[in-house]
């Protein structure tokens, strides 16, 4: 049987066309450096800033200790202050942050039991630290200070130990908690005990050191949280459970009282003490300059090293290097600080001992440390360390009993601080761990940054045979959902490529991992031709081509000399209701199911394909085996459950038919898309806009071409059933087909989930090259963004209460943009204007006018010529456009030099604007080169923004897809005036149908006639024996007359089925086999043809009256817009005509900022849109910085998180061999891998991808050796990319 299918040698035919399968966009090698360098550089900006944390600290308290000179006695207060402010600036950081999040209405209030519960230990917690911190450290010595804060982990170690108790399985981590809890024990007995012998009648010391040791027990509850929902888990205390969940649920409230209790606590205490210890508030107005110049630095290294050291520390975390940037870092920072604080007081005493010909310490601190010489006019180092001694000077270092107690106490606390956290060491933080996953608190305690970093990780039991995960990860199913129609060969083998490196990235045979599987579904949309014999059209079957040749290049090869072995499994060819399916299993055992479709048998385009596999994938797949059991008796709250987990845990991948994509972006888009004016269009639109709506609120339009959806999302309430509702109006015509991805985002939004963008994800997609293609692809989307913008705008109350990700202040930044996109035609009128003022010197409102003629010619123009025609005009004006656009550059750079000055408003704008597109090019380094285009996206200006507003507005009717657009065969030609039939003629054709009918054994349609009329779904071919023709965008399509479409044959019905064996002859090497559909599920496409998918009725009358109601819809539309740009234009000409009365005027400065005497005279209105401008491209650059950072994190921690054994291998080819040979256990194409702890983020609910265009030619040549294999890299064609950044929800 095998050598049946075996291809036929021939030993002259070796050289092959092998297409491109390995990633050559994105620098794994530049990015794995990258690694190496950003986690070295965190771990030491960590450690870094945790030192300068704690040090800045602990000299702010040494300045307050009464013995120390650099701020005299009075002046204490205001290093007590300072101290203060230490306590409560993180309070503050969480306040506001808290509050915040209240904004967008997604908390809810905690009970009264768990408010007060949470306020008392907040209390003990901020008392405590206020009371050892501003009342009882500054009368410790400094090695007391630095190590006595260990000792905060007391209460911790006694609730580990409770809780490893408690827990039925046994743990390895009982005995370090309990060693942890006697070596802090030991320090406050060593402290205790050194202090109580210096002097045991000082009550004062011996009141210090009491407050000091219940104060640090105090402030030991504060990690509280940490341990009782551990405890909770094994415990019978409903009210303990009902906590901890409250204190989840309810945390942002909880966080807004907590802080506002920390900061009145702090401030009492503070206000207390003062008073009570003889000290005077009033000196804090009087500092003198020198003293308040050491105080600010101090204060401002400490709360700034603390708040990053913080940031810094979770991003160590999330990247995957919890022990080299997190845990390492902190345990030295203490180690540190006492040797950056105890060296240098070593260091001066030996220096005086020599000098000295030897004295003891306490000669040293009598004559040196607060001798009356002291200089306190000098450096500032010399008198620190001098105070710091001072805390010392109570020691006598002579005595071996003081040096050993000091330091047992300070060896056992930091131990102890250790072992408490030893668990540590062996968690398992997940790829871009969420903060709230790996803290209990949001808050850091800026006063002992390391302790409260190590103590608030969460704390989970951690058995001797299993290390435990902060959550547990379930595996994941994922459908790669591609929907094709009339792409090329290239574009379709991109695709199949993409999905058969998934299947070597991760092999459904033997797998290494079981983080998630997948199935690839291609939607093939009016694959089948002819009216009587149903045949697969030529796309359809150059598919079928490329799987085979696919499949070839990913098989191994024999080993035989000269002779190829392809092992083809045998493949699947089954009749469906909607028209035929292939299913192939790839090399690794996955499958690709191709379903092709009838348009006689099944609604066809995008949005219908898309409800295919919605209701395929997650209706009859994920639900019915639930169904079934349910039906058996299974418990339903047990079902629930299960299903509840089953949809959050199955995603969608919506592919566009050409999108080339690497595994690696598909893990990462898991984990949380005329060439050259869009690629830079699309940097723009990517690096700033998309960005900002990430970081502000959410992404509002989630791309098709690679965009991931959580089943769980999709089957939520008013989305999935929605979307398969039919446009009955005009405007659903807009909103719902034009843009069915945005629709789709805009209802998942509505029900409040979140739409995420996600920079590290990257796919390819092809870009439109023809300046035609172009136009109608934007034609599209324009109407449809704008309808489905003004739709969510339409409804702010409802989103910003429903979904947490919306605030209102989002909605003003959307519709700021919405209304800067309605007005730009007139904004490039009055750039225009500017600029032919400048070069003609004319009056600026006559000026305006010129600028306006053409686009009213060409806006007239638009209603009377057909849309070719249009385009057409579009082009020639663009050209010339871009010709003044060069004048225009030219002018801005020509009006500094001409002023001598680059300080006016203009100037100051348009400098601006390129420094922040240069930075954020910087800050892509794979897409820098993107930045170049970035003049040719200036001259193409007016037409995206002022020819293109034009053109898509006036065709706002025509409903028509635009782009890859071809007729079918036999139909190139223009439609011929029907020639009428004999009656001979017309009786034989009756026949023939009658004959081929009755051949075939058909059974009665499937399909039955819809009463209700809806319009055609494709472009309307006029009628030329019309007195009146309809205009030439109109959307309805003529199909086959009543008569002759009744009599025509779905292929469904024949049994013969004369497009199975096309494609068996088609196919020699790979046998298609036929097979029968299950009954189940054929009963599964019959209804869900009658309910959702039955092909629209050809109906005249609704056609015409639906192209009236566009007609009608664009007339009031396009009377809005054009009346709000010609009223800006009419102000602004008022305005330009008044101009001495209305401008503003700004000095003109060179730039020695000298006034030349002149003035910059800018209208008001320019003014404020100006401003608006500049303030919306400000947050989108903060915005951006901030997502590039964790950008960064996730690339990182998904290169530490790669399994060794799947990094690829090349491809080798053996000597004389036809084809090449790779080990089996190579991973094609896959530049990375991650191992199953990959994390899926379970609030997201799409991730969808974003688009960079990028244009690449890849040729790479070949060399030879003796050797026995030689790598070879492969020749490919030109390819012109769209790159697809991933965006997570």
């Amino acid at each position: 049987m095998e050598e049946d299918k075996e291809p036929q040698n021939r030993a002259w035919d070796t050289c092959r066309e092998v297409p491109v399968i390995e990633d050559e966009h994105t620098p794994w090698k530049l990015i794995k450096l990258l690694k190496v360098i950003v986690l070295l550089l965190v771990a030491l900006l960590v450690f870094g800033l945790a030192l300068c944390s704690k040090t800045s600290f602990l000299l702010l308290i040494t300045l307050a200790n009464e013995g120390t000179q650099v701020l005299s006695s009075e002046q204490k207060p205001v290093a007590l202050l300072c101290i203060g402010c230490s306590l409560i600036a993180s309070s503050v950081l969480i306040l506001l942050k808290s509050l915040w999040k209240v904004c967008y209405n997604s908390s809810k209030l905690p009970g009264k039991k768990t408010i007060a519960m949470v306020l008392f230990f907040e209390f003990l917690v901020s008392a405590g630290a206020a009371i050892l911190t501003i009342v009882a450290m500054p009368h410790l010595d400094i090695v007391t200070n630095v190590t006595i804060l260990n000792g905060v982990a007391v209460l911790s170690t006694l609730l580990q130990v409770t809780a490893q108790c408690k827990a039925k399985e046994k743990n390895q981590y009982l005995l370090p908690s309990i060693s942890a809890f006697l070596l802090i024990l030991l320090g406050y007995i060593l402290f205790i005990v050194l202090y109580i012998m210096k002097d045991p009648t000082d009550l004062k010391m011996l009141t210090w050191v009491g407050l000091a040791v219940g104060a640090s027990f105090l402030v030991s509850f504060n990690w509280w949280e940490n341990y009782f929902k551990v405890i909770s888990k094994d415990s019978s205390s409903v009210f303990l459970k009902d906590i901890c969940k409250d204190t989840t649920r309810c945390q942002n409230v909880l966080q807004i009282l907590s802080s506002l209790l920390r900061i009145v606590v702090t401030a009492c205490v503070l206000g207390a003490y003062v008073p009570l210890a003889k000290m005077d508030w009033d000196i804090v107005t009087s500092i003198p300059s020198r003293e308040t110049q050491i105080i600010v630095i101090i204060i401002g290294v400490q709360l700034v090293s603390s708040a990053l050291c913080h940031r810094l520390a979770v991003a160590g975390c999330k990247m995957h290097a919890l022990r080299r940037c997190f845990i390492l870092p902190l345990y030295l920072a203490s180690l540190a600080v006492m040797a950056l604080l105890v060296v240098p007081v070593i260091v001066y005493y030996q220096q005086y001992r020599v000098d000295q010909n030897g004295t003891d310490f306490t000669s040293y601190c009598h004559v040196v440390v607060n001798g009356t010489s002291r200089n306190l006019n000098g450096s500032v180092f010399p008198q620190l360390v001098l105070d710091v001694t001072q805390t010392l000077c109570f020691l006598d270092m002579s005595k071996i009993t003081d040096i050993g107690l000091l330091t047992g106490s300070a060896v056992a606390w930091w131990l102890g601080l250790v072992l408490a956290t030893v668990h540590l060491w062996n968690l398992n933080v997940t790829r871009i761990q969420r903060t709230q996953d790996m803290f209990v608190r949001r808050l850091y305690e800026g006063a002992f940054i390391e302790q409260s970093l190590l103590l608030n990780t969460r704390y989970d039991i951690q058995s001797k045979h299993k290390k435990k995960n902060f959550k547990s990860l379930d595996p994941v199913m994922l459908y790669l959902c591609a929907t094709m129609w009339h792409e090329t060969y290239d574009e379709m083998m991109n695709i199949i490529i993409s999905i058969f490196r998934m299947d070597r990235y991760r092999p459904r045979t033997n797998p290494k991992f079981d983080d998630f599987s997948f199935e690839a579904h291609i939607y093939f949309d009016d694959a089948f031709e002819g009216s009587q014999v149903r045949r697969l059209n030529k796309y359809a079957k150059d598919l079928v081509v490329i799987l085979k040749e696919v499949y070839s290049i990913f098989t191994n090869v024999d080993e035989k000399f000269f002779v190829k072995r392809h092992y083809f499994p045998d493949q699947k060819l089954i009749t469906t209701p909607y028209g035929g399916r292939l299913v192939i299993t790839m090399p690794q055992g996955n499958h690709i199911y191709v379903h092709f479709k009838d348009k006689d048998l099944i609604r066809h385009r995008k949005r219908w394909s898309q409800v295919m596999y919605l209701y395929y994938l997650l209706g009859w797949k994920l639900m019915s085996k639930f169904h079934g059991r349910w039906q058996k008796g299974c418990d339903e709250k047990e079902l629930r459950a299960e299903v509840q987990k089953e949809k959050h845990n199955t995603y969608i991948l919506a592919l566009d038919g050409d999108t080339d994509f690497q595994p690696a972006a598909v893990v990462l888009l898991m984990d949380r898309p005329a060439v050259w004016f869009q690629k830079f269009e699309y940097c723009i639109s990517h690096w700033l806009q998309k960005t900002a709506e990430h970081v502000i609120g959410c992404v509002l339009c989630s791309p098709g071409c690679f965009s991931l959806f959580r089943a769980e999302a999709l089957m939520d309430d008013n989305v999935m059933k929605r979307y398969s509702t039919k446009a009955m109006e005009a405007s659903h015509y807009i909103q719902y087909d034009q843009g069915e991805d945005r629709w789709l985002c805009t209802l998942l939004l509505k029900q409040g989930w979140r739409v995420e963008y996600n920079a590290a994800s990257d796919a390819y997609t092809n870009a439109p090259e023809d300046f035609k293609e172009f136009y109608n692809q934007r034609r599209r989307w324009g109407p449809s963004t704008m309808a489905n913008v003004v739709d969510l705008l339409g409804s702010t109350t409802t989103i910003c209460k429903k979904n947490p990700s919306i605030s209102k202040p989002f909605m003003f930044y959307q519709l700021f943009a919405m209304v800067s996109a309605v007005l730009g035609p007139a904004t490039i009128c009055l750039l225009t204007a500017g600029s032919l003022a400048f070069i003609f010197d004319m009056h600026s409102a006559a000026a305006l006018v010129i600028a306006v003629i053409p686009p009213v010619i060409y806006l007239g123009l638009c209603f009377k010529l057909k849309a070719d025609t249009q385009i057409n005009v579009a082009a020639g004006l663009s050209i010339a456009y871009a010709f003044l656009m060069l004048v225009v550059t030219m002018t801005i750079i020509g009006s500094m030099i001409k002023d001598q000055t680059i300080l006016t408003p203009s100037s100051i704008f348009v400098i601006a604007m390129a420094c922040i597109y240069i930075i954020t090019a910087i800050l892509h380094p794979q897409e820098f080169h993107l930045v170049f285009y970035g003049f040719l996206y200036i001259l193409c200006i007016p037409s995206a923004y002022l020819l293109l507003t034009i053109y898509t507005m006036v065709n706002m009717n025509n409903v028509s897809w635009g782009t890859r657009e071809t007729k079918p065969a036999g139909e190139a030609a223009a439609p011929k005036a029907p020639t009428p039939q004999v009656t001979t003629q017309k009786g034989k054709s009756a026949a023939q149908r009658l004959s081929t009918w009755w051949k075939c054994c058909k059974k009665p349609s499937q399909r039955s006639e819809d009463p209700q009329l809806t319009v055609s779904q494709e472009i309307m071919v006029p009628d030329p024996e019309q007195a009146e023709p309809l205009p030439q965008n109109t959307i309805v399509e003529d199909r086959l007359p009543e008569e002759e479409q009744s009599l025509a044959t779905p292929a469904f019905d024949c049994p013969s089925q004369s497009w199975i064996t096309e494609l068996q002859e088609l196919s020699t090497e790979m046998q298609l086999l036929e097979e029968t559909l299950d009954e189940e599920e054929q009963g599964f496409w019959i209804g869900l043809q009658e309910k959702y998918l039955k092909p629209l009725p050809d109906d005249k009358e609704r056609q015409k009256k639906i192209a009236n109601d566009l007609r009608e819809l664009r007339n009031k539309i396009n009377f809005a817009f054009f009346m709000m740009n010609a009223m800006w234009l009419v102000a602004t000409f008022t305005l330009q005509i008044f101009n001495g009365v209305f401008a503003i005027k700004l000095p003109k400065v060179t730039l020695d900022l000298v006034d030349t005497g002149e003035d910059a005279q800018i209208d008001p209105i320019a003014f404020m849109f100006i401003l608006g401008f500049a303030s919306s491209v400000i947050i989108q650059f903060f915005a951006m910085i901030y997502q590039r950072f964790n950008t960064l994190i996730h690339f990182v921690s998904f290169l530490d998180s790669e399994p060794k054994e799947l990094k690829p291998k090349k491809i080798k080819y053996k000597k004389g061999k036809k084809g090449f040979s790779a080990d089996s256990s190579s991973t094609i194409g896959s530049d990375s891998a991650i191992d199953s702890g990959s994390a899926i983020s379970s609030g997201s609910a799409i991730s969808s991808g974003s688009a960079i265009s990028s244009g690449s030619e890849y040729d790479s040549g070949s060399e030879y050796d003796s050797t026995d294999f030689e790598e070879m890299d492969f020749n490919s064609r030109f390819y012109s990319y769209t790159l697809d950044e991933g965006t997570g929800v």
